[in-house]
Parts: C-alpha cells; sequence; structure tokens
C-alpha cells in the first residue's frame, strides 16, 4: 500500500523550502541535501495547513518563500526585500522554520487522493531526473563537438607547422647551394683580380 504523502520544511540560503513527500529521504532528494538534515534540526514535517495545501497541490514539488517572512509558499519565489548584513546572515545551528500549528483537526485518511497524489510525487520525480539525463546527454554533445573543434584545429595547426618546416627546409638548402656559389664567384674573382691587378703594376713600370 502506497504510503501517504507528508509535508517538509527547512531553510537554505535566502529561502524557506516546503515539499509534498511520501518520506524524509524523499524530501531531501528533492532539496538537493545529502545531509541528515532532520537529526540535525534544519528541517522537520509541518502541520501548517496552509503549507500542507500548496504543498500537496504540487507533489514533489520544491516550494520557496523569502526566509523568515509569512507569505505563500511558490515555485519562484522572489528574494527577500530586506536582504540580511553580513553579521546577521552568518550560519545559525538551527535556522528557524514554520512552527508547528497545535490543535489542528486530524485529515481523514484518502486512500484515492493519497495514490494519486503519490502517483504525481513519482511523475514529478521522473520528470527530474529526465531532465537531468537530458541536460547531462546536451553537455555531453557539447564535449564532443568541442573535441572534435579542438582536434580539427590542433590538425590545421599541425599542417601549417609541417608546411612552414619543408618552406624553412627548402630555403635553408637553397642558401646553402648559394653560399658555395658565392664562394667559389669570390675565389675565382681572386685569382683573376691579382692577374689584373699584376698586369696594372707591370704597365706601370714601362
Amino acid at each position: 500500500m502506497p504510503r501517504k504523502l507528508k509535508t517538509y520544511v527547512s531553510s537554505s540560503g535566502f529561502f524557506d523550502l516546503a515539499v509534498a513527500a511520501p518520506s524524509m529521504k524523499a524530501a531531501l532528494e528533492a532539496w538537493g541535501m545529502s545531509r541528515n538534515a532532520f537529526q540535525q534540526g534544519f528541517a522537520q514535517e509541518t502541520d501548517d495547513p496552509k503549507i500542507i495545501a500548496a504543498a500537496t497541490a504540487q507533489p514533489g514539488v520544491v516550494l520557496k518563500r523569502p526566509v523568515g517572512t509569512k507569505g505563500e509558499y511558490k515555485v519562484n519565489a522572489e528574494l527577500p526585500r530586506d536582504l540580511p548584513s553580513a553579521a546577521q546572515s552568518r550560519p545559525h545551528p538551527k535556522p528557524k522554520l514554520a512552527p508547528k500549528t497545535k490543535n489542528i483537526p486530524e485529515r481523514k485518511p484518502d486512500a484515492k487522493a493519497d495514490r494519486a497524489a503519490i502517483v504525481s510525487f513519482e511523475k514529478e520525480k521522473a520528470k527530474r531526473e529526465s531532465e537531468r539525463d537530458r541536460d547531462e546527454e546536451i553537455e555531453d554533445r557539447r564535449r564532443e563537438k568541442r573535441a572534435l573543434a579542438v582536434e580539427k584545429a590542433q590538425a590545421e595547426f599541425d599542417r601549417a607547422a609541417d608546411e612552414h618546416k619543408k618552406a624553412t627546409e627548402e630555403i635553408d638548402a637553397q642558401r646553402d647551394k648559394l653560399d658555395r656559389r658565392a664562394a667559389l664567384k669570390d675565389e675565382r674573382w681572386e685569382g683573376e683580380r691579382q692577374k689584373l691587378k699584376a698586369a696594372i703594376d707591370k704597365a706601370k713600370q714601362q
């Protein structure tokens, strides 16, 4: 037999949190909390009828309201108008949670409604998991695309580097060849210069 949904409350950052879930573990998963906030006094079950009504209307959906206020819990809550100062924003051992309402008439069990709430909760959980899987798949495709782009750019860089190396080697080879030709030309010229200078000197002595 499926368990009834219960409404749990906690606080995180600038918001009070509420969620309708079948267990404390499910509530922690919905809030994204890995530690046991219930044992440490950071979370608790509430019997506030307004909070219960808002949470059970959207099972498994985390509702928020500005921390320390008495406003309505919503999916998209606005930040508090007066943000606490640095001194006021220090973490406290036990954040203020919505107080339990005393003498609230116990709700009569409604098996059909409870089953519907459980189904709604599981659908919301499956939806969150599907969205997470989809986001991971998108990120995998992005990483693959980046890897291909890097590989392509690296291949282009390596090709250009090889072409530059080959061109430099060809230029160096041509430079060595020209240097040898220049040295041979200088050697021939030196011999010819000596002969011509000797001829000039001989002509001057006649």
